[in-house]
């Protein structure tokens, strides 16, 4: 790139680039690019988009270094490749999904957002735009509601939009549902009369939705009814649709799952209220049972299930979020508690096991600070120079 401080995954689809291509700019919180390329790229060699992954882009960014960041990517990208300049799209997993929706925001050129895990960027609210939202979140992802949340806002707008929920944690969507998601963007490039119609493509999408619908709950089957109808809406028919949710929404099962959904969310907020004093009080025998026990509950395959994941993400990123403080304030007894705590609540987080290297190599504790070390690298953290400052704390 022009700026050598900055640098992207490309992947091409099979089909090449010899004809202008439509073009996914994909965030990752954490700076991989290439992550969510090997996840996608089956999608894009079916429906022929470019990906391009930054791997600068991450939490913790300013927004001047942002809009920097997608000057040089956008002129980078624009210049080596065969970009169709209609068809330019973003999507991004929790912090990147914010840096998706602040590109589109800012840009008019962007045609399409798809947000897992997170909403608009703070700040920002649901309005009329010229791209469609795509709202995606696992069932026990902690930030589900606020998702939730900035669906129901745009449902007061004229803005093309869709939710998608799955069962998942707080992570990049499966490719399957990725690969749904994708494809909203091609009946939106219809809509839009930006390509032809394509009917083999909508009546195996219509195939596939009625049949999910059938076999689902009825709360199940009404989310089905309003993805289809919200991603097809001015493309084709979708009055069965239509039909299918007005019929089950009419019906008393479905009335009682809705109650049921509504009570599991007050129960969901009231223990997070519960949890948040606990911070201050809980020891580490009240902790070690309550996140025991909510390992066991977020077991089951259902929806209380999910909440319990969510709740034990909220716990991780509590935990996360006093740790870090105390560190930086170098309380260092103060903070092992905590980190003690988050690697209980989360243990195949990489930030935890840093945390305590850290906290070791402050000790002088060099053997347990290279083995906490080693086992963050394990689960994936790569931050060189965070690293580093571990190891320089005993001399390497």
């Amino acid at each position: 790139m022009a700026d050598t401080a900055e640098s992207y995954a490309l992947y091409i689809p099979a089909k090449g680039n010899k004809t202008a291509l439509p073009v996914i700019y994909l965030f990752d919180p954490h700076g991989s690019g290439s992550l969510p390329l090997h996840k996608y790229k089956a999608s894009a060699d079916s429906l022929g988009f470019v990906l391009i992954g930054s791997n600068t882009s991450k939490n913790g960014n300013d927004l001047q270094y942002t809009e920097e960041l997608w000057r040089i990517l956008s002129a980078d990208t624009r210049q080596r490749l065969n970009i169709d300049p209609q068809r330019i799209y973003t999507a991004g997993f929790s912090g990147g999904a914010k840096v998706a929706g602040y590109v589109a925001l800012n840009h008019p050129e962007i045609k399409g957002v798809i947000a897992m895990g997170a909403g608009l960027p703070d700040g920002a609210p649901a309005g009329n735009y010229a791209f469609s939202f795509t709202a995606m979140a696992g069932e026990g992802d902690l930030n589900m509601t606020d998702v939730v949340a900035v669906n129901s806002a745009f449902d007061k707008t004229t803005t093309r939009h869709r939710i998608m929920l799955y069962p998942a944690k707080h992570e990049w969507a499966p490719a399957g549902i990725m690969h749904k998601a994708l494809t909203g963007f091609e009946f939106d490039a219809m809509y839009h009369k930006l390509i032809p119609v394509n009917e083999k493509l909508i009546n195996a999408y219509i195939s596939n939705s009625k049949n999910l619908v059938k076999e689902a709950t009825p709360i199940k089957a009404v989310e089905q009814c309003m993805l289809t109808i919200n991603t097809l809406k001015g493309v084709t028919d979708i009055s069965w649709f239509e039909q299918k949710k007005t019929e089950i929404s009419a019906s008393e099962i479905y009335k009682q799952q809705v109650q049921a959904r509504q009570q599991l969310l007050q129960t969901e907020q009231q223990t997070k209220a519960l949890y948040m004093r606990q911070f201050e009080q809980g020891d580490f025998n009240y902790w070690t049972k309550t996140i025991n026990e909510l390992n066991i509950k977020a077991k089951a395959a259902t929806a209380e299930g999910a909440m319990y994941q969510r709740l034990l993400a909220y716990l991780s990123l509590g935990f996360y979020s006093i740790s870090n403080q105390q560190i930086r304030n170098n309380r260092n007894d103060v903070a092992q508690h905590f980190v003690n705590l988050y690697k209980l609540a989360d243990p195949t987080n990489s930030e935890a096991w840093y945390f305590s290297a850290l906290l070791h190599a402050r000790r002088n504790e060099k053997d347990l600070a290279e083995q906490d070390l080693r086992k963050a690298e394990k689960l994936g953290f790569d931050d060189k120079d965070r690293i580093q400052q571990v190891r320089k704390l005993f001399g390497y």
